[in-house]
């Protein structure tokens, strides 16, 4: 695909307007978040025929001056719209208060990425999560996972299997296509694929491929599902490149775990799950393409996901164009057999076979 996006058509008065949009986008951001959670936006969808400002402040008990100010920020936002001193929901902020999508992003965002993104700039000058400080002592925030606050590992979680879960039944039968007997899961998590592919299909075994602290999360989920017996795991720091793989699986599969690492991480880890299959195994990997979205909501998110990497996972790794990992699954002397689009709610599938 061309790396082309976008144009400069925009009149000088808009541009300066989206320019203030930026400028105090943290702030309305807060604003939004406030509307959301004091319940203001769900009183006012409530009242079809408009709702006051002072009868607002009186059912949620609230003060005037605080439903006022955020009201006014919600005029601003589009969230709200006001006639005859009523406001009224608009189709925003109906999405913003009870959208699924828009509700794990925004906590995604406020939990797991407000406070560090302070040290962005500091993150690209020094290639390094700079923002991750936030929470504590760590080179990367797999590291961090089992011991980050609950309420930043529930909305990390939430932001990660909202994508992933959708995406579940589109690529189960993918998987399952060549009839697996083993599958290698790297970066498995919590277990939660693994345990849907020991649901799918009765006789298949699987090894799940993590660091220790992830390992111990999935290891409980497997037993609760009554698992233990065709769901294994197998520690690995996936950073360290002198450690090898187990091997003689049908399948590898990497479910957005690629975008987790730098390009010449990829290329180790890539290089090293073809070392895993059989000779007529397959690598399987999905994954959400920025520039492979339906919707400009999908590609917008996705590339600001690239900077959660930046400043706060990693300091080396993104939400890749397709070109990046068509390239280095080439180099990794592996190739595209074939191509699965529109699966869940943004993701691609691309099964990889030995070149």
């Amino acid at each position: 695909m061309e790396y082309n996006f976008g144009d400069d058509k925009k009149s000088a008065y808009q541009a300066q307007f989206d320019a203030q949009k930026i400028a105090f986008a943290p702030i309305m951001f807060q604003a939004a978040r406030a509307l959301r959670n004091l319940g203001i936006l769900e009183k006012i969808k409530t009242c079809k025929e408009g709702i006051t400002i002072e009868e607002i402040a009186k059912d949620l008990k609230l003060l005037e001056y605080g439903v006022k100010v955020l009201l006014e920020a919600g005029l601003s936002l589009e969230l709200v719209y006001a006639k005859d001193y009523k406001f009224f929901i608009t189709k925003t902020g109906w999405f913003m208060m009870a959208d699924e999508l828009t509700k794990v992003n925004m906590d995604f965002t406020h939990d797991v990425n407000y406070l560090g993104f302070h040290d962005l700039e500091k993150s690209i000058v020094n290639g390094k999560p700079e923002g991750l400080k936030v929470f504590g002592n760590w080179t990367t925030v797999y590291e961090a996972l089992s011991e980050l606050p609950e309420q930043v590992r529930e909305s990390w979680f939430g932001f990660d299997h909202y994508y992933s879960d959708n995406s579940f039944p589109v690529a189960l039968p993918v998987l399952f296509e060549s009839n697996p007997e083993k599958i290698l899961d790297i970066g498995g998590n919590t277990g939660k694929f693994s345990i849907k592919c020991a649901e799918y299909n009765p006789d298949v075994k699987i090894t799940i491929l993590d660091l220790p602290g992830q390992l111990k999360d999935a290891y409980k989920n497997i037993e609760e599902h009554g698992f233990s017996d065709r769901i294994d795991g197998y520690a690995i720091n996936l950073l360290d490149h002198t450690k090898k793989y187990p091997t003689g699986y049908d399948i590898v599969w990497m479910s957005q775990f690629l975008d987790c690492f730098s390009q010449e991480d990829i290329l180790e880890l890539l290089k090293k799950a073809k070392k895993a299959i059989n000779e007529n195994g397959a690598v399987y990997i999905m994954e959400t393409f920025w520039d492979n979205q339906l919707t400009d909501a999908g590609r917008y998110s996705l590339v600001a996901t690239s900077l959660y990497f930046t400043c706060i996972a990693n300091g080396n790794s993104q939400m890749y164009h397709t070109n990046d990992m068509y390239k280095l699954i080439e180099k990794a002397g592996l190739k595209i057999e074939k191509i699965y689009n529109k699966v869940g709610v943004s993701h691609t599938i691309l099964k990889c076979v030995i070149n």
